[in-house]
């Protein structure tokens, strides 16, 4: 019987036994029964890591658009387009971060980062393709509670990331740094379209740098497939 090696997100050894083919397990209350998981579950955790480990490049992908709108420069497809790519790619980011972090101690402080980011997102999805300071037909909302809305709505967003980035921080995971970075980013992220140049530019770049340290960093945690 072989048993395969790889690593959890913790770095601590993933023992997988050959279940299928009738491999021994330890008997109950031996001291290694629990470094052994049933050979579905490793599977799904494998399947779950090599997801978030991939899907972190849509963080550096995202703040990339991101700054590339604080620019001011005229692009084909519309503001309205890289935007809402934009935010798709920070979304896909959240998930994949939160995946990665599943396994720490820190994983109920990404939970919470990710629904409060989620809850963002959703909220600022109906007033992107608004023009400023005007309504569409039929809105039971004033000018100013449309302020209002989309200051809550960069508010929260931000809020979803200063956790996320905070989780980074006390997960002992990755590198510190860049949940500090992740962290600076947010305050941009959550001042929204009252922040003046250059703190959304600033913020895109900072946003970039900790989304490509995560994101390489994801990348070395487990072997490849």
């Amino acid at each position: 019987m072989t048993t395969s090696h790889h690593r959890t997100a913790s770095g601590r050894p993933l023992r997988v036994a050959p279940a299928w083919v009738g491999g021994a397990r330890p008997a109950d209350g031996a001291a290694d029964q629990g470094h052994l998981l049933p050979v579905r579950e490793a599977v799904w955790v494998w399947s779950v890591r090599r997801y978030a480990r991939l899907a972190l490049w849509a963080l550096p992908a995202a703040a990339m658009l991101d700054g590339w709108l604080t620019l001011g420069i005229e692009t084909p497809p519309g503001p309205l387009v890289v935007s809402l790519a934009a935010d798709w790619l920070a979304t896909i980011a959240m998930l994949a971060l939160t995946a990665l972090l599943a396994g720490t101690r820190a994983r109920r402080t990404a939970i919470a980062g990710l629904l409060i980011g989620l809850g963002g997102t959703v909220l600022s999805l109906p007033l992107a393709a608004l023009p400023p300071d005007s309504l569409a037909a039929g809105a039971s909302l004033t000018v100013a509670q449309l302020r209002v809305a989309v200051t809550v709505a960069a508010a929260v967003s931000g809020a979803g990331w200063l956790l996320l980035g905070w989780a980074v921080f006390r997960s002992k995971l990755v590198n510190p740094a860049d949940g500090v970075l992740l962290m600076l980013a947010a305050v941009a992220i959550g001042a929204g379209s009252y922040a003046r140049q250059p703190l959304p530019t600033v913020g895109a770049l900072l946003l970039l740098a900790a989304g490509t340290g995560l994101a390489w960093t994801g990348s070395r945690l487990i072997p490849r497939a």
